[in-house]
């Protein structure tokens, strides 16, 4: 479902002056406005012609260093909620376990993509005008056996790099954000002014948006309808910081796109323009209290997809290691 701007967006969703990067056209609400967007911002080409690792490019061996020397307390989070397993209105998948061998075994059943199950997204999943990252077409991608490029065994050797958390909600002194909320460059960069951080290039960006908070209170609802999420306007900002990965508690987009005639704007233009990794469903709530309390919102990062050659993303347990 998307709706068209209205008077919402008079407003430019571009930040203020002295963020440090390119002059955008203004906030896209159509599919025309959208389409510039993506000219403007993606990346492909930046690394060659048959690159496969996108924004992960941008993880140096002195970032991950940076990302190590970051732990002083050894304390780990786990950013996976817990897998669930009833049909819900956010989960149409549920996660299945089945015992086997007289309960010394069991099987795993789960379809992972969706507003549910924690997972990484590979670089082969989403296309746009049927070119997936880096401009390949659907044909050289795409098969029945997998992702002929850009699968998730491509990250095969881990991610290693520095993590940070940003709480909208507690920016706002707010328990969670109310399903549609949009979150802009200015949110970002107030963000950054309170919690004393700046946003860096190889860094994972973590969105909360109390997804998980307002389920526990009020109950599951149809997040992929119905949610807070970053507006398409953010892009250019993250491509200017260098920004190598992004994740949320949801799928990145506020629902309703806000706009008109493309459903996930942010999920497109960070994943098949920039070369994104995104990192959807994870449960920041551990995080974020473990931050708060601590006064810390960076933290050493680490992710360890499935070696699913070919896969279109994976299942992981993100940990933060503070």
């Amino acid at each position: 479902m998307a709706v068209c701007l209205a008077g919402v967006m008079a407003q430019t969703a571009f930040g203020s002056g002295n963020s440090g990067w390119a002059a955008a056209p203004r906030a896209p609400r159509n599919l025309a406005e959208f389409d510039a967007l993506f000219q403007q911002v993606k990346n492909w080409g930046r690394w060659g012609a048959n690159d496969q690792l996108g924004s992960a490019n941008l993880l140096t061996d002195a970032k991950r260093k940076q990302a190590v020397a970051l732990v002083k307390l050894g304390q780990s989070v786990s950013l996976s909620h817990d897998l669930m397993t009833d049909k819900a209105d956010d989960n149409a998948s549920p996660f299945g376990h089945t015992m086997l061998g007289g309960n010394s075994m069991d099987n795993y059943r789960v379809s992972y993509h969706g507003y549910a199950h924690s997972h990484i997204d590979g670089l082969c999943h989403i296309l746009y005008k049927d070119q997936t990252y880096n401009g390949y077409p659907r044909a050289e991608v795409n098969t029945e056996k997998g992702c002929v490029k850009l699968g998730i065994d491509n990250l095969k050797q881990g991610v290693i790099t520095r993590g940070i958390l940003v709480d909208i909600p507690r920016l706002r002194g707010l328990p969670y954000l109310e399903p549609g909320t949009p979150i802009y460059v200015e949110d970002l960069e107030a963000w950054e002014k309170k919690a004393g951080i700046k946003i860096g290039t190889g860094d994972a960006l973590l969105l909360r948006t109390g997804r998980w908070a307002r389920r526990e209170k009020v109950g599951p609802w149809a997040v992929g309808r119905n949610g807070a999420g970053f507006h398409a306007s953010v892009a250019p900002w993250i491509k200017a910081r260098g920004v190598a990965f992004v994740g949320s508690d949801a799928a990145q987009d506020v629902v309703p796109s806000m706009v008109e005639g493309i459903g996930l704007p942010v999920h497109t233009l960070l994943l098949t323009g920039l070369g994104i990794n995104l990192l959807d469903n994870q449960d920041l709530e551990s995080v974020a209290a473990t931050a708060a309390k601590l006064n810390r919102w960076e933290f050493l990062l680490t992710i360890a997809p499935l070696a699913v050659t070919g896969g279109t993303g994976s299942p992981a347990n993100i940990l933060a290691t503070f």
